[in-house]
């Protein structure tokens, strides 16, 4: 799987033989793999219900719950008609644009699921505060879809399906820590010390983007089907979201300035 792409310019009707290689449904998680820091609450109110946080959990879950109904190759299927395929995206792209969206939306497995609304969980609602809903979601779209072109430029010939919401949750992370650096998170580091403890927001994230920047560039010598994970996926997630916050969160008619809704480094 993984191996020989299709032909760039081949319409969908030419990677049906590759879909027929990937019956095992192996696919590439975008997945927020702490690697043993487990951040579960951070201390820093908002000033309002998270509802749209709140709300792609909800589908996020809704979906997964779909995909369980499902037979094993009826769940392969699915992950190949919804998932970012890099291959079938230089070969067709206006067809194959909504992927962009819908890929961000699907999960291979309940652990990959759980450790993403985990991260979403905790994060996300004070990005969306400070941003408001609409601004939310349009931050939340955009910085997936850079996840994703950001793994398409690495390896465009891959013919397994991207999928997971951590592109976009990679962009969280990154107007988390531009905007609140100094929060404390909460974390655990199972299986070893169980015992939560304090960090500061920037300490944690940076972790994990140095854990993607390392993994990532270690897995450029590995074929595409044995990495398991679209690292730079969440590197351009991260550095999307640290470009953009700033521009999408303004000030709007009624608020202060940004400066004082920002917590300095």
């Amino acid at each position: 799987m993984g191996e020989g792409a299709p032909t760039h310019g081949a319409g969908r009707s030419a990677l049906w033989p590759q879909q027929a290689s990937w019956r095992n449904g192996r696919v590439l998680v975008c997945s927020k793999d702490g690697r043993s820091m487990l951040p579960y609450r951070d201390i820093n109110p908002t000033r309002r219900t998270p509802w749209l946080t709140w709300l792609m959990i909800m589908v996020n879950v809704a979906m997964y719950l779909f995909e369980v109904t499902l037979a094993p190759a009826a769940q392969a299927r699915l992950l190949w008609a919804l998932g970012f395929v890099p291959a079938r995206f230089m070969g067709n792209a206006p067809a194959e644009t909504f992927t962009v969206v819908s890929s961000l939306f699907v999960h291979e497995g309940l652990g990959h699921l759980a450790s993403n609304m985990l991260f979403l969980w905790v994060f996300g609602d004070n990005v969306e505060d400070h941003l408001g809903r609409r601004r939310f979601v349009l931050f939340y779209l955009l910085t997936g879809a850079t996840a994703l072109l950001v793994q398409l430029m690495v390896d465009p010939s891959s013919a397994i399906p991207v999928v997971g919401a951590s592109g976009a949750i990679a962009g969280v992370l990154g107007a988390y820590a531009l905007l609140y650096p100094r929060a404390p998170v909460r974390v655990v580091i199972p299986p070893l010390f169980f015992w939560p403890f304090e960090l500061p927001a920037w300490v944690v994230i940076t972790y994990w983007f140095l854990l993607q920047v390392i993994q990532g560039f270690a897995s450029l010598s590995l074929p595409t089907g044995q990495v398991g994970v679209a690292f730079f996926a969440h590197i351009g997630g991260f550095l999307a979201g640290l470009i953009l916050v700033r521009p999408l969160g303004l000030p709007r008619p009624g608020q202060g300035p940004l400066s004082r809704r920002v917590q300095p480094w």
